[in-house]
């Protein structure tokens, strides 16, 4: 079984989707990189996320976003 990425809990930051281990919400990623900053921007910002829990995040939202290509 794979590793979790992410994980909502009703107790941490609201139940919003955040990165495992961590009170940062992924949604937050995706704002720096809407934003045009780089993920080493974000990990300068948030330390407690791991350049391996981006990476894997990134690669799952891909493989999920082609799924659903016809």
């Amino acid at each position: 079984m794979a590793q979790a990425i992410i994980s909502r809990d009703p107790d941490i930051m609201g139940g919003a989707a955040v990165f495992v281990g961590t009170r940062v919400p992924v949604a937050t990623l995706l704002d720096y990189l809407e934003a045009g900053e780089t993920i080493d921007d974000f990990l300068d910002g948030f330390p407690s996320v791991t350049k391996a829990q981006v990476l894997a995040f990134l690669e799952s939202a891909k493989d999920r976003l082609l799924e659903t290509l016809p």
